[in-house]
């Protein structure tokens, strides 16, 4: 055919399309309803919100009251409401709900946006203290109306400074019913993308008068990229308590502690199992599902979920509890998994009653009583019906039990499924299980009960197995290794030691490569500073730091050349760290309590404090604090370099006497006035020669400066004088994440350049590396 004819023939096509396209948009209109307007805008064609299979599959398993069926599909195809979060363990969450309340959602009131009534957010009647919103106001009318965009500059800015998580509502149940408390030992089995687990960490930080709870989070995912997403979610809440870990959930490794100078399993107090899943319930934000969903993804996840779930049983402690959730609302990864864990556990799990835990949660009970079907709608009601060719893609943990007393002590109807079209969310399902005994696998009792035999010094590492048990531990009672035994025995070789045998000490490296199969981006390793370490002595002196502050508990991230950024870990993670270096691979753990600045050698301390971990460290500083009224912090926050004359004659009279250098500004509320605000700010900043400075992140700021009752985004955008200073030195990135990809090398070292600026009166803006522990640039930015 030749160039002409293809040409004729193809003209010929694009008619006959433009002819066809007018009745095929009818037929979409009377097949799914009416297209909304602009569906066409992005270039991307409508889909459909209909799947037959779906319907078929969920009618036959009555998941769904009777009567409901129409309700339950009308609200999957509405847009899901958006959700935010307030975060409870900041001392400032009271202010955000009142600025909230009483600012932003009273502007929203008798609004309307493109014709439709804005409503306003409403708190969700079973999350504690108001804490928690949803409105029905979409992502894309908040980024794009002019007169929510006050409320939307209050949302980005408030979520990266930690401050407001935006999560699905439905989200946030599995870590409310785990009833954390700070003394606990919590592990995150599948935790990427985090907003759960910041929440486990508010939990942690309840009391924040305390600055190292006894509890810790380790936050797990299989996933090395979305680790560093993990990472990101937990920097925002600045806490010494975290540590995020990257293994595969269905074989994580038992973990060693030293107790009294003997080495125990570590069991935890409290697992959430957020477990991989088809994601049917998600059906209203990711639209996808519609198109995609089969039950052969049930029938794929079932297994590994049920090896998750196995993994998160046997490191349980008893007494412990475990939540085990799915975005699913198919019993083959709901109802199935529990039951045959149940049955496998003999006794020593058990479904808890948590029906009064959540006052005003709407929920249908667990069913006890299910079919499987295989993608093209065949049923199958029990294991033998299934012919021989179907048992690699069906299996029997997949049906419910046939005993029937056995399934009523099972208690399934005590298992929580969330249909949308009760309260106006994504369906959900969760099951709350407490440990009563161990695992009947795991009845022999653990070998690592030895004495050491030398005397444990504080900073160095201890013995662990090299092997790091990941593969050899069960999922099935009938494994080789029973009880993950073998991953706790003792081994002669210890950890970090180098070519000519000689102990590095207090150095958690990343797992040597033989041991275990690694992925992702390799980690610098984990230092704890010696006690003899001449580094810290200046510090301590010039901070003048309280004799109980945990020093032991500093760590770097470089065996060598000077070090530029001290972490503070609490001496919890600290165990874990230095007993697992050779099992485990840490992603990040800890915060930034100092940063190097060169110029501070010349007045006694090379270190000047950061903002990031300020909240953990002012408990211990007793030197260097300057009391500030409001008026002071509002001036610090919106001028680079204020003179001590812009300052008032009480912070001017406790400035003039300090030497030049890092200082901590500290404001205290007066209860006597209940308009100003009434919770307290740390701010780190320096003593120039005629001058102080802030070293605050930009969102920082302006929270602060928001909870004062100050609106300062919508002035930035259009006058940018005032407060494009306000952002200087601060919105840059810090010196340690300023390379997007995180097995880069360290940026250098914050400059003389700093203590110069700040002395002088020019609003010249800082060099990016004079920020402090601004919010990461990107997802992976590591700590150096």
């Amino acid at each position: 055919m030749g160039r002409r004819a293809r040409g004729r023939r193809l003209q010929q096509q694009q008619q006959q399309q433009q002819q066809q396209r007018p009745q095929r948009a009818e037929d979409g209109a009377e097949g799914g309803g009416k297209r909304p307007e602009g569906a066409w805008e992005g270039g991307y064609p409508e889909i459909v919100k209909e799947n037959k299979l779906f319907e078929h599959y969920y009618r036959e398993l009555k998941i769904v009251p009777e009567g409901e069926w129409e309700q339950f599909m009308g609200a999957l195809r509405e847009p899901l409401p958006a959700t935010l979060r307030i975060t409870g363990y900041k001392s400032h969450a009271k202010e955000i709900l009142h600025c909230l309340k009483n600012k932003y959602f009273k502007e929203l009131e008798d609004l309307e946006v493109d014709g439709q009534k804005v409503e306003v957010p409403q708190p969700l009647s079973w999350y504690p203290e108001e804490l928690a919103w949803h409105t029905n106001l979409s992502r894309k009318i908040l980024r794009k109306s002019p007169q929510l965009e006050k409320f939307h500059q209050f949302l980005v800015s408030e979520t990266e400074s930690g401050n407001i998580s935006r999560q699905e509502a439905v989200s946030m149940i599995p870590p409310l019913l785990l009833n954390a408390h700070p003394h606990h030992k919590i592990l995150d089995m599948c935790a990427a993308p985090g907003s759960k687990t910041t929440q486990l960490i508010e939990m942690l930080h309840a009391d924040m008068n305390v600055p190292f709870p006894e509890g810790f989070v380790i936050a797990n995912d299989v996933d090395n990229k979305r680790c560093y997403l993990l990472v990101h979610q937990a920097k925002r809440l600045s806490s010494p308590c975290i540590m995020v870990v990257n293994h595969d959930a269905s074989s994580i490794p038992r973990l060693q502690i030293d107790v009294n100078g003997r080495k125990e399993i570590l069991f935890y107090d409290r697992i959430l199992c957020d477990v991989p899943c088809s994601g049917d319930g998600t059906m209203r934000k990711n639209i996808d599902v519609w198109k995609k969903w089969t039950t052969l993804n049930s029938l794929q996840l079932h297994g590994l979920q049920l090896r998750i779930a196995t993994r998160g049983a046997e490191q349980l402690v008893e007494g412990g509890r475990m939540v085990y959730s799915t975005c699913s609302l198919n019993p083959i990864e709901d109802e199935a998994v529990i039951a045959s864990l149940l049955e496998k556990s003999e006794g020593a799990l058990e479904l808890a009653d948590v029906s009064s835990e959540l006052p005003g949660l709407k929920w249908m009970p667990g069913i006890t009583h299910w079919k499987v079907m295989t993608k093209d709608g065949q049923w199958f009601a029990e294991w033998e019906d299934v012919p021989h060719s179907r048992h690699t893609q069906i299996r029997p943990t997949m049906f419910p039990p046939k005993d029937p007393e056995k399934l009523q002590a099972m208690h399934l109807e005590r298992c929580l499924r969330i249909l949308p079209h009760h309260q106006n969310t994504g369906g959900f399902f969760v099951a709350v299980l407490v440990k009563k005994s161990s695992m009947p696998w795991n009845k022999r009792p653990p070998k690592l009960q030895v004495e050491s035999a030398e005397p444990r010094e504080p900073v160095r590492a201890s013995p662990a197995h090299p092997t790091g048990g990941a593969a050899a531990d069960p999922t099935e009672p009938g494994s080789k290794a029973v009880g993950g035994m073998e991953d706790t025995d003792t081994m002669e070789r210890p950890e970090n030691v180098d070519d000519s045998g000689s102990k590095r000490d207090g150095v958690c490296g990343p797992p040597p490569s033989k041991k275990m199969k690694l992925f992702g981006f390799k980690e610098d390793p984990f230092v704890f500073i010696p006690e003899d370490d001449p580094l810290f002595p200046p510090i301590q002196k010039f901070y003048a730091l309280d004799p109980s502050f945990p020093k032991m508990n500093l760590l770097t991230r470089t065996t060598e050349g000077k070090k530029r950024q001290l972490y503070m870990v609490s001496k919890e993670l600290r165990n874990v760290l230095v007993n697992n270096s050779e099992r485990m691979k840490v992603i990040n753990t800890g915060i930034k309590v100092w940063c190097r600045n060169n110029s501070g050698e010349e007045f006694d301390c090379a270190f000047r404090l950061a903002q990031e971990g300020i909240y953990t460290l002012y408990p211990f500083i007793n030197s260097r604090i300057i009391t500030v009224s409001m008026e002071d912090v509002k001036i610090l926050l919106t001028q680079e370099n204020p003179f001590f004359r812009k300052l008032s004659s009480e912070t001017y009279s406790q400035a003039k006497d300090l030497a030049k250098g890092s200082i901590v500004l500290k404001y205290e509320p007066d209860p006597t006035k209940p308009d100003t605000l009434q919770c307290p700010i740390v701010l780190c900043g320096w003593r120039g020669k005629a001058s102080i400075r802030t070293f605050v992140p930009k969102n920082e700021r302006l929270h602060y400066l928001r909870m004062m009752g100050l609106e300062v985004l919508a002035e930035k955008k259009k006058e940018g004088t005032s407060l494009a200073q306000e952002s200087t030195g601060s919105s840059g990135p810090p010196e340690d994440e300023v390379s997007a990809e995180p097995g880069a090398d360290p940026a250098a070292s914050v400059d003389a350049s700093a203590d110069a600026t700040v002395d002088t009166p020019s609003d010249a803006p800082l060099d990016a590396s004079t920020g402090s522990s601004g919010p990461a640039p990107t997802e992976t930015s590591l700590p150096r």
